[in-house]
């Protein structure tokens, strides 16, 4: 029991230090889910103009789907072959 008090003594200073760590870590934790609690609910602010940009490349991916259609039809009524439509 005396080591044990010995060492306590000699490593005060060590203690205190990763008691702090465990309580900032703590503190860290609790925001962090209060944060994600928060986005949860309210929704991101980024998620608004993350869907207005996946909006706009969806309207392009579909205008250049049309654009690459026609140009195969074209070429295959040229060719006289018949499209393979998936």
């Amino acid at each position: 029991m005396s080591d044990l008090t010995h060492w306590l003594k000699d490593n005060q200073a060590l203690l205190i230090l990763l008691v702090g760590q465990l309580v900032i870590g703590g503190i860290y934790m609790v925001n962090l889910e209060a944060r994600v609690s928060t986005m949860e609910t309210r929704g991101s602010p980024h998620l608004a103009e993350i869907n207005t940009r996946l909006t706009v490349l969806e309207g392009a991916t579909k205008k250049n789907e049309n654009s690459i259609q026609r140009i195969v039809d074209v070429m295959t009524k040229e060719l006289h072959i018949a499209p393979i439509r998936p």
